[in-house]
Protein backbone atom coordinates (compact mmCIF):
# COMPACT_ATOMS: atom_id res chain seq x y z
CA UNK A 1 0.00 0.00 0.00
CA UNK A 2 1.57 3.45 -0.76
CA UNK A 3 1.16 6.82 0.45
CA UNK A 4 -1.27 8.80 -1.62
CA UNK A 5 -3.81 5.75 -0.28
CA UNK A 6 -4.07 8.28 2.85
CA UNK A 7 -3.21 11.54 0.91
CA UNK A 8 -4.50 11.37 -3.07
CA UNK A 9 -7.19 13.63 -3.97
CA UNK A 10 -9.42 11.98 -6.98
CA UNK A 11 -8.14 14.20 -9.54
CA UNK A 12 -4.41 14.30 -8.65
CA UNK A 13 -2.56 13.51 -11.67
CA UNK A 14 0.93 13.90 -12.08
CA UNK A 15 1.16 15.74 -15.37
CA UNK A 16 4.26 13.66 -17.32
CA UNK A 17 4.29 10.43 -18.21
CA UNK A 18 7.59 9.51 -16.00
CA UNK A 19 6.93 5.80 -15.98
CA UNK A 20 7.81 5.35 -19.58
CA UNK A 21 10.74 7.49 -19.59
CA UNK A 22 12.19 6.46 -15.80
CA UNK A 23 13.44 3.36 -14.29
CA UNK A 24 11.63 2.43 -10.92
CA UNK A 25 15.42 3.44 -8.80
CA UNK A 26 15.06 6.82 -11.12
CA UNK A 27 11.42 7.47 -9.51
CA UNK A 28 10.80 10.21 -6.95
CA UNK A 29 9.00 8.16 -3.73
CA UNK A 30 5.78 10.81 -4.69
CA UNK A 31 6.09 8.97 -8.73
CA UNK A 32 6.32 5.73 -6.98
CA UNK A 33 3.83 5.76 -4.84
CA UNK A 34 1.64 6.93 -7.69
CA UNK A 35 1.92 4.26 -9.35
CA UNK A 36 -0.23 2.01 -7.14
CA UNK A 37 -3.88 2.29 -8.33
CA UNK A 38 -5.38 1.68 -4.94
CA UNK A 39 -7.10 -1.60 -5.64
CA UNK A 40 -5.93 -2.94 -2.20
CA UNK A 41 -5.49 -6.30 -3.28
CA UNK A 42 -1.69 -6.25 -1.70
CA UNK A 43 -3.53 -6.15 1.63
CA UNK A 44 -5.32 -9.38 1.35
CA UNK A 45 -4.24 -12.30 3.41
CA UNK A 46 -2.10 -14.70 1.19
CA UNK A 47 -1.36 -17.99 1.69
CA UNK A 48 2.03 -20.22 0.08
CA UNK A 49 2.48 -23.57 -0.96
CA UNK A 50 5.27 -25.00 0.36
CA UNK A 51 6.34 -27.28 -1.75
CA UNK A 52 5.88 -25.06 -5.01
CA UNK A 53 5.98 -21.36 -3.66
CA UNK A 54 2.95 -20.75 -5.74
CA UNK A 55 1.12 -17.85 -3.67
CA UNK A 56 -2.84 -18.02 -3.04
CA UNK A 57 -5.13 -15.12 -2.38
CA UNK A 58 -7.74 -15.21 0.21
CA UNK A 59 -10.51 -12.57 0.58
CA UNK A 60 -9.67 -11.61 4.02
CA UNK A 61 -8.23 -8.27 4.14
CA UNK A 62 -6.01 -6.62 6.74
CA UNK A 63 -7.99 -5.45 9.70
CA UNK A 64 -6.58 -1.60 8.94
CA UNK A 65 -8.01 -1.86 5.08
CA UNK A 66 -11.15 0.34 4.87
CA UNK A 67 -12.98 -1.87 3.10
CA UNK A 68 -15.48 0.47 1.40
CA UNK A 69 -12.18 2.86 0.06
CA UNK A 70 -9.56 0.20 -0.46
CA UNK A 71 -7.07 2.47 1.57
CA UNK A 72 -4.95 1.83 5.09
CA UNK A 73 -6.29 3.36 7.91
CA UNK A 74 -2.83 3.34 9.60
CA UNK A 75 -0.62 3.27 6.83
CA UNK A 76 2.58 5.08 8.04
CA UNK A 77 2.53 2.66 11.01
CA UNK A 78 1.79 -0.03 9.23
CA UNK A 79 4.56 -2.38 9.42
CA UNK A 80 4.95 -1.53 12.97
CA UNK A 81 1.58 -2.66 13.67
CA UNK A 82 1.40 -5.59 11.09
CA UNK A 83 3.92 -8.56 11.29
CA UNK A 84 4.48 -9.28 7.86
CA UNK A 85 3.04 -6.54 5.64
CA UNK A 86 5.10 -5.40 2.96
CA UNK A 87 6.85 -2.19 1.64
CA UNK A 88 7.10 -2.29 -2.02
CA UNK A 89 10.50 -0.82 -3.20
CA UNK A 90 12.23 -0.31 -6.53
CA UNK A 91 15.05 -2.41 -5.30
CA UNK A 92 12.78 -5.52 -5.05
CA UNK A 93 11.25 -5.05 -8.25
CA UNK A 94 13.05 -8.92 -8.73
CA UNK A 95 10.18 -10.42 -6.20
CA UNK A 96 7.11 -8.23 -7.28
CA UNK A 97 5.72 -11.73 -9.24
CA UNK A 98 3.25 -12.07 -6.35
CA UNK A 99 1.58 -9.34 -7.01
CA UNK A 100 -1.62 -9.70 -9.15
CA UNK A 101 -1.06 -9.18 -12.69
CA UNK A 102 -2.79 -6.04 -12.89
CA UNK A 103 -1.16 -4.36 -10.28
CA UNK A 104 0.92 -1.58 -12.29
CA UNK A 105 4.51 -2.27 -10.24
CA UNK A 106 4.34 -5.90 -11.64
CA UNK A 107 3.31 -4.85 -15.45
CA UNK A 108 5.47 -1.80 -15.41
CA UNK A 109 8.42 -4.13 -14.01
CA UNK A 110 7.80 -6.82 -17.16
CA UNK A 111 7.60 -4.04 -19.39
CA UNK A 112 4.05 -3.50 -19.51
CA UNK A 113 1.68 -0.64 -20.02
CA UNK A 114 -0.49 1.24 -17.46
CA UNK A 115 -4.40 -0.26 -17.54
CA UNK A 116 -6.44 2.16 -19.25
CA UNK A 117 -8.52 2.75 -16.12
CA UNK A 118 -4.79 3.42 -13.94
CA UNK A 119 -5.82 6.94 -11.88
CA UNK A 120 -2.57 8.15 -13.66
CA UNK A 121 -4.11 7.89 -16.82
CA UNK A 122 -7.87 8.89 -16.13
CA UNK A 123 -7.55 11.37 -13.06
CA UNK A 124 -10.12 9.35 -11.85
CA UNK A 125 -9.05 7.22 -8.09
CA UNK A 126 -12.95 5.91 -8.26
CA UNK A 127 -13.08 4.39 -11.87
CA UNK A 128 -10.86 1.05 -10.37
CA UNK A 129 -13.80 0.12 -7.68
CA UNK A 130 -16.42 1.58 -10.43
CA UNK A 131 -14.72 -1.16 -12.52
CA UNK A 132 -14.49 -4.10 -10.06
CA UNK A 133 -10.71 -4.10 -9.94
CA UNK A 134 -10.18 -3.43 -6.41
CA UNK A 135 -11.54 -5.53 -3.71
CA UNK A 136 -14.40 -3.30 -2.49
CA UNK A 137 -17.18 -5.14 -1.76
CA UNK A 138 -15.59 -8.24 -2.08
CA UNK A 139 -13.83 -9.26 1.33
CA UNK A 140 -13.83 -9.68 5.01
CA UNK A 141 -12.22 -8.60 7.78
CA UNK A 142 -9.22 -10.36 9.23
CA UNK A 143 -11.09 -9.49 12.77
CA UNK A 144 -14.11 -11.78 11.67
CA UNK A 145 -12.21 -14.76 10.04
CA UNK A 146 -10.46 -17.26 12.90
CA UNK A 147 -6.92 -18.07 11.26
CA UNK A 148 -7.81 -21.85 10.77
CA UNK A 149 -10.02 -21.11 8.30
CA UNK A 150 -7.87 -19.38 5.80
CA UNK A 151 -7.36 -22.00 3.83
CA UNK A 152 -11.46 -22.37 3.04
CA UNK A 153 -11.14 -18.20 2.08
CA UNK A 154 -8.99 -18.80 -0.87
CA UNK A 155 -10.10 -16.88 -4.02
CA UNK A 156 -9.63 -17.15 -7.78
CA UNK A 157 -11.00 -14.02 -8.83
CA UNK A 158 -7.05 -12.22 -8.62
CA UNK A 159 -5.35 -12.89 -11.75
Amino acid sequence: MNDHFNNKEPDDVIADRFWETKTFSQMTSREWESLCDGCAKCCLHKLEDEDTGEVYYTDIACRYLDENTCRCQNYAQRQQLVEGCIKLRPEDVAQFDWLPSTCTYRLLAQGEDLPAWHPLLTGNSILIHQLGFSVKGKVVSENDIPEEDYEDRVIHWIE
